[in-house]
């Protein structure tokens, strides 16, 4: 005699990693409602627990509920009723991960806003208010994703610790990324591999003073030590960002201000004193400062302006000093030079800095210049092994790294 649906008996049929995990898969009105049924799969046959919520209208015109009570063999929340099913599945501890898949940019909005109309945005307004992780994989016309609007709106989810999976842009359309990228996110969401470690993260650029409005900076975003930050803490973490100049807000981290490269140093130094497990030197500290600095504006009348230039001190040189025990990783970018030029100047400031980990990118490959949203990287250790990782939204990067680093304490 069976004692559970039929369905369910490819439950860890291909892995284990999603075993006693419990995940909502929230389903709105795209076109691609249909994949989610390829997606639910594939999370059972990972081990999960798979309970599907969608519109009223989704299950109406675009994919039936019986179909994904088929696939996932549970119910499917269609309408909330006085069983509250919002609360019974988002609230504390309810569930182990909120997916939505496919997720509109009428539901995005609606979420940024505290707006809960259907049974989707309820199960939303609710995991966001009890921290259970949250995966939104949009799909859209391109134009809609390029609105500025709904870029707020994203933007505003992802400060709140929301994980974004990058929609595929083909054909003018923003599609729906594949099953795969979601269940390789959603194992990372749920592993806890970082459970009940301290990190320090540095990010963004610094910025040295000619006078008192002027500076010297780089063009350095923070996208990258951010996104790591946002991934570090999905995995289970305590993380504290050291940030200086950048586009990004890093609310719902930890964060400590540090604009100039000394302000810098010094929030990292005390930090070190707190006996970080894992320090990410992501920032792109300047290189160099004006040997003097004037305390009053430039007459810029004058005409020429020279300025003579001192290196400034590499701050990552100092964290083994305080704090040998502590992993740490550091960041190497060039620009136009080849992958063997690269590795070589990354495993020679491995080896200056004494980092376990060296993280090296070429800011002048196509899709991952200086303030893009993607990247392509190298992970290289100190014996010279190398992980690429091609090019792919800095939060996928950051996964990958964060994998990378996990699997290397656990080894040592």
């Amino acid at each position: 005699m069976r004692d559970c649906h039929p369905s369910k008996e490819i439950t860890g049929s291909d892995g284990k990693e999603l075993e006693g995990k419990k995940i909502v898969l929230c389903i709105t009105g795209s076109v691609a409602a249909y994949r989610a049924i390829d997606l639910a799969r594939l999370l059972m046959r990972h081990g999960a627990d798979v309970h599907a919520v969608m519109t009223q209208s989704t299950s109406e015109i675009l994919l039936h509920s019986e179909m994904m009570k088929w696939a996932t063999g549970n119910d499917v929340v269609t309408k909330l009723t006085g069983e509250l099913e919002h609360i019974r599945l988002a609230d504390y501890d309810m569930s182990d991960l909120v997916i939505v898949y496919p997720c509109t940019a009428n539901t995005i909005s609606k979420a940024a806003s505290g707006i809960d109309d259907t049974p989707v945005t309820s199960v939303l307004s609710v995991a966001i208010g009890s921290k259970i992780p949250l995966i939104i994989a949009p799909a859209m016309h391109a134009a809609m994703y390029e609105n500025q609007f709904i870029i707020k709106n994203i933007e505003a989810l992802k400060e709140q610790g929301i994980l974004f999976i990058e929609p595929n842009i083909e054909e003018g359309k923003a599609k729906v990324a594949e099953p795969e990228s979601v269940l390789e996110a959603a194992i990372s969401a749920t592993s806890g591999l970082l459970d009940g470690k301290k990190i320090l993260v540095t990010a963004g650029s610094t910025v040295e003073y000619i006078d008192p409005i002027r500076v010297i900076t780089n063009l350095s975003s923070g996208k990258m030590g951010i996104a790591i930050a946002r991934q570090a803490i999905n995995m289970g973490a305590s993380v504290t960002l050291v940030y200086g100049h950048g586009t990004e807000n890093p609310q719902g981290i930890k964060t400590i201000k540090a604009m100039t490269g000394q302000e810098m140093r010094d929030a990292v130094v005390s930090e070190m004193k707190n006996n970080y497990d894992v320090v990410f030197m992501a920032a792109a500290v300047s290189d160099y400062a004006p040997e003097e600095k004037s305390d009053k504006k430039i007459d810029t009348r004058k005409g020429k302006l020279e300025l003579s230039l001192v290196s400034t001190k590499k701050i990552i040189d100092e964290i083994k000093q305080v704090s040998k025990d502590t992993f740490l990783v550091a960041f190497k970018a060039d620009y136009g030079v080849l992958e063997s030029t690269l590795v070589d100047k990354a495993y020679v400031k491995i080896k200056e800095s004494g980092a376990d980990l060296i993280v090296a990118n070429d800011l002048g490959l196509e899709g991952s210049k200086a303030g893009s949203d993607n990247n392509q990287v190298l992970i290289i250790d100190g014996k010279k092994n190398i992980i690429r990782v091609p090019l792919a939204s800095k939060t996928a990067v950051a996964r990958k790294i964060l994998q990378v680093v996990s699997e290397m304490l656990a080894g040592s």
